[in-house]
């Protein structure tokens, strides 16, 4: 099953000519899950490898300008194609209120847009994977959301199956679902639990004990570094994290690999992966449309993939 991020909108509060307000899509096999949906989404997805694709759900970390006024006219497109399928809005409360105010905006629909307000440490369940919400430090109603799969069952031995009189066909595959054959339990014959990946994403957040738990071990955290530490202050003001601080909490956590995002244009990449790589080794600062590939894990580690006129030549990750 392929998993990756593809980062639409990698700037901070603002835009640059380089890069768009925040909006993450993250693909899982067919699903194609939306995170965030600043000004300019739409254009950003016509642009990608992917497309503008009829998105059927979409999560919102908060309700600040830059992660949501994109949402308008997405749907209005949509509906001028004269979608019928309905679309799902996830976010934190208040999310139904903030709908009701750009109503009047958006006008008239093809389709349903259902709303969902979800708390901190709400799950939604999904065929083989969950997301789960977390509530984050951002001076106001926010959620982080982690995408988890479901552990994998081990590797099949099906030498072991025949020498202990399974015979190949049917009973094999019986044995790889569960069940048991002539005596023989699927644990005899089959290797020890495969764990499921996890990505984790902040939105904006200071750093907080909460994501940090929830991305413990995660194969990528994507978490928001507007400052540096010289602007530590401004930092804590706003509730917004720097690039040295979302390092340390990728390092406790223990993380495959650290994708910073929400840039400000007062700083050079050089400068955000400089500090962040003095805690943690294992950091990109992803441009607009690049892209972070998560392998399973008996596969390989997550890469970085950059942007198709890009050159082919990812950014260097410590091992």
């Amino acid at each position: 099953m392929d998993l990756d991020v593809l980062f639409l909108g990698t700037a901070g509060s603002s835009p640059s000519p380089r890069r768009g307000l925040p909006a993450t899509l993250v693909r899982r096999g067919g699903d194609r899950l939306l995170f965030d949906c600043g000004e300019g989404t739409q254009r950003q997805l016509m642009r990608s490898v992917v497309g503008l694709v009829e998105l059927e759900e979409l999560f919102i970390t908060h309700f600040h300008a830059d992660h949501v006024l994109g949402l308008p006219g997405m749907l209005k497109t949509f509906a001028l194609r004269q979608r019928e399928r309905e679309m799902v809005v996830y976010g934190p409360r208040g999310l139904r209120r903030v709908y009701e105010l750009l109503e009047p905006v958006i006008g008239r629909l093809t389709f349903r847009v259902r709303l969902v307000e979800l708390e901190g440490n709400q799950e939604l369940e999904r065929d083989g994977y969950r997301i789960a919400a977390f509530e984050v430090d951002h001076g106001g109603p926010g959620l982080g959301y982690a995408l988890v799969e479901d552990p994998r069952p081990g590797q099949f031995d099906p030498e072991r199956a025949r020498e202990l009189g399974v015979r190949p066909g049917p009973d094999f595959g019986r044995l790889q679902s569960g069940e048991e054959v002539d005596g023989v339990r699927p644990d005899q014959v089959m290797g020890e639990t495969r764990r499921g990946r996890k990505v984790v994403l902040t939105g904006d957040s200071a750093p907080c004990d909460m994501t940090r738990l929830v991305a413990w071990e995660a194969d990528l955290l994507v978490h928001e570094a507007t400052f540096l530490e010289e602007d530590a202050e401004r930092a804590v003001e706003t509730r917004h994290s720097t690039a040295a601080q979302a390092a340390e909490l990728a390092a406790a956590a223990g993380v495959q690999i650290l994708a910073l995002t929400h840039i400000s244009p007062r700083y050079s990449i050089a400068e955000v992966r400089r500090e962040a790589r003095t805690a943690f080794e294992r950091v990109v600062v992803p441009r607009d449309f690049d892209r972070i590939e998560i392998p399973l894990p008996e596969r390989g580690k997550p890469v970085h993939v950059p942007a198709p006129d890009r050159p082919a030549r990812p950014e260097v990750v410590a091992p």
